[in-house]
């Protein structure tokens, strides 16, 4: 079990959210759901409701708390996925602004529940400690223009052939 885990609080879409962030990624799974207690007062809900869910992306352990609307989310917490070519990029991409999901910036987005997500290409994080300061400019340059990241875009930025 790890000792560091992130704890998401959801207003009431704990279980959806949590069904839905394993159905997008491998080796991903539901672990628990607990309820409320039949003698839960308010603001917990109604007795019964699902309290926490359990559930692993990529192996990675999360839970989620159905706590009511007092805390939603913001972008100073968000979540990276490392992709390996432009192709999962896309994937991820199309499929956590899908349904009422936002973009943003930069490779930035959020999902329908407000959760801020960024989809990284690796290349670029590997493009980013080149010692080629001007390279890293020019990339950095084209990526502040983007909202999803095209590492085809950005490989020409960083190459001088853009």
């Amino acid at each position: 079990m790890s000792k560091i885990t992130p704890f998401l609080w959801f207003d009431t879409q704990a279980e959806e959210a949590a069904n839905y962030y394993v159905s997008l990624f491998p080796n991903s799974r539901i672990t628990s759901v607990a309820y409320y207690p039949s003698d839960a007062q308010p603001p917990a809900g109604p007795p019964g409701r699902v309290m926490t869910v359990g559930f692993e992306l990529d192996g990675q352990p999360y839970t989620a708390l159905n706590g009511g609307p007092l805390f939603p989310f913001t972008e100073a917490v968000s979540f990276v996925v490392h992709c390996a070519d432009q192709a999962e990029v896309d994937r991820y991409w199309d499929a956590l602004i899908a349904d009422g999901g936002r973009e943003s910036q930069c490779g930035w987005l959020k999902d329908k529940y407000g959760l801020s997500w960024q989809i990284t290409p690796q290349e670029l994080l590997d493009l980013y400690s080149s010692p080629d300061k001007a390279a890293v400019s020019r990339m950095f340059a084209a990526m502040m223009q983007m909202v999803k990241l095209d590492m085809p875009k950005l490989k020409a930025a960083f190459e001088g052939t853009a």
